[in-house]
Formats: structure tokens, C-alpha cells, sequence
């Protein structure tokens, strides 16, 4: 049990570290990126095109969209970790999701925030930034 310990010793304050790192970035970016979401959202049928997609320019806009994917990845992987150490996990997981493109995104985000925990953790950090409650279907 010693030698296992001794074998992964050397990553442990990295590990500890990242997970920190991750833990004060979700801290800091769930409330605000909460707070973004509009109260509508999710009333569409479809997804409504964001206002920085119409008025910026292509390469500035993928330079954005790249930035929001990294930014999705990192909360995604900080909340896998959060599951195992202290964070939130989940919320930080839905963050992640959806800040990252992928097919069918939209579908999956409304069936999301339709569980009850979710919607009120999201209207929770909302209310927190002073925002409506979102509004959903049903």
C-alpha cells in the first residue's frame, strides 16, 4: 500500500491543485453564466441566435466560439471532478453543457432544466444576480 502511495505521491499536489483551480473557476463563472441565460430561452421551439453571432465579425466569432467551447470543457471536466470532491458538481456540469456546441444540444438543455433540482439550482444562482426565474414549457 506504501509503493502505491509513493508511485502517485509526485501527482497529488497537481491533482489537488487543478482541482482548486477548477473548483474557484466555477465559483466564479456558474452565477454570472446563470445570470446570461435569457428568461425565454427555453420557451423557443428552436434555438434563438445569440446577438454576438449577428454583429460581430467571422473571425472575431470563432475566436468567440472557440473560447465558449474551451471555457464548456473545463466546467465539464471540473464537474466530473466536483463529483468527488467538494464543488458542484452537477451545476457545473450543466454549465459546461451548455456552453459547448454539439448536436441536439438544445433538445438536451430543455429536458434539463425541466428536472425540478436543476431549474431551481439555476433560478437560485439567478435570483442570487438578481435575474427573473427562467420560464419552461409545462
Amino acid at each position: 500500500m506504501i509503493e502505491l502511495y509513493n508511485s502517485y505521491a509526485s501527482i497529488l499536489p497537481l491533482v489537488g491543485a487543478a482541482s482548486a483551480v477548477i473548483f474557484v473557476i466555477s465559483l466564479l463563472s456558474l452565477p454570472w453564466l446563470a445570470a446570461k441565460i435569457p428568461e425565454d430561452y427555453f420557451l423557443h421551439s428552436q434555438r434563438q441566435p445569440a446577438l454576438w453571432q449577428a454583429n460581430t465579425g467571422p473571425i472575431f466569432r470563432l475566436l468567440l466560439m472557440i473560447a465558449k467551447n474551451l471555457l464548456g470543457l473545463v466546467l465539464l471536466a471540473g464537474g466530473i471532478l466536483m463529483l468527488f470532491i467538494p464543488g458542484q458538481g452537477l451545476l457545473t456540469i450543466i454549465m459546461g453543457l451548455v456552453l459547448i456546441d454539439y448536436p441536439k444540444k438544445f433538445a438536451f438543455e430543455k429536458k434539463l432544466v425541466s428536472i425540478p433540482a436543476v431549474l431551481k439550482g439555476l433560478n437560485w444562482l439567478r435570483k442570487k444576480a438578481h435575474q427573473p426565474p427562467l420560464k419552461i414549457d409545462g
